[in-house]
């Protein structure tokens, strides 16, 4: 079944319906039509781009991935292009679907680069609000923008969560490599869901301006929602990538301190040693020494080696050095 919908008069009239009978519908005012593309082809591109009258550039930035989160406008339509993401909290690893939008008068045409991006999540959001349906194509794509920046919601509390973990491990007794190199994964995971973030804000409020006309007076509302959602998530990524830098940071002066601890223990040790050898050295020399060939010698030696270990063993205690 082809993704499409036909709404006519805020009605939901017709869906499933091949994409070649839009262009029966989208020259009626009362009507709003929807459909999606996944992963199409330059020619179905050509197709919709000839019923539409899309800007070739347009079509363009369809065909070249990657594009930043933005709207462009055009004089028959809209282009926008926004991202949904998925998160693995098992290895930490966010993944972007790259969705564009051309929005026309009547119509809202959804491209997906893959099909990871749940668009039957949309339909159901559409389906629980059809009293909003009146309001044609500013519904759909508010319904659109919704599941998309909800999306967004969920993947910052769940970075957030992984983050809380992260601090939790940070402090054992012994932080494992694990510990590094997942700190590395979700610092990399949140500077990509930054880039597909932040320019939303702009996106939003671009489509709220009123000389562009997308937005009805009722439905104005709803994007602002929408838009605060949007903000705090803004934040709230600003806020985390701040914090697992500090992990980061953190990790790196624990490991430098327990280098100095390791240090200080082997340069105790090594001056605990020193003093016998150095005792032994000096009477092993080939000179008479007092009590050279007697017992006393031997003892004195003995006791001077014991005294002067423990004496450096306390005194290395006393300063936390072993």
């Amino acid at each position: 079944m082809s993704h499409t919908r036909l709404y006519r008069h805020g009605v939901l009239e017709a869906e499933g319906f091949p994409v070649a009978d839009v262009s029966d519908h989208v020259s009626d005012p009362a009507c709003a039509i929807w459909f999606d593309l996944c992963a199409p082809s330059p020619a179905d591109l050509a197709v919709i781009s000839e019923e539409l009258g899309l800007h070739k550039l347009a079509i363009e930035d369809v065909l070249h991935d990657r594009q930043r989160p933005k709207l462009d406008v055009y004089d028959s339509h809209l282009f926008l292009t926004v991202y949904g993401e998925q998160f693995d909290s098992g290895t930490g690893q966010l993944t972007s679907t790259e969705i564009n939008v051309f929005i026309t008068r009547n119509a809202l045409v959804t491209v997906r680069e893959n099909d990871r991006f749940d668009i039957q999540e949309v339909i159901r959001r559409w389906d629980a609000s059809r009293d909003l349906a009146k309001h044609g194509v500013s519904f759909l794509l508010h319904g659109l923008l919704d599941v998309v920046v909800d999306g967004h919601f969920e993947i910052i509390q769940a970075l957030d969560d992984q983050i809380e973990a992260l601090e939790g491990e940070l402090f054992d007794e012994q932080p494992s490599r694990e510990l590094q190199r997942h700190t590395f994964a979700l610092r990399k995971s949140l500077v990509q869901f930054r880039r597909g973030v932040l320019p939303m804000r702009e996106v939003i409020n671009s489509l709220m301006r009123r000389d562009l006309h997308v937005v009805e007076a009722a439905m104005a509302p709803y994007y602002q929602d929408v838009y605060d959602h949007v903000l705090r998530v803004a934040e709230w990524t600003d806020s985390l990538r701040d914090l697992v830098s500090n992990i980061r940071e953190t990790h790196l002066s624990q490991q430098g301190y327990r280098l100095n601890a390791i240090m200080k223990k082997l340069t105790s040790w090594a001056a605990i040693i020193a003093v016998p050898t150095m005792i032994t050295g000096f009477y092993g020399q080939n000179v008479p020494y007092p009590g050279s060939e007697q017992p006393i010698g031997f003892w004195t030696s003995a006791i001077v080696i014991v005294t002067a270990s423990v004496g450096l063993y306390v005194a290395f205690r006393k300063r936390d050095w072993l």
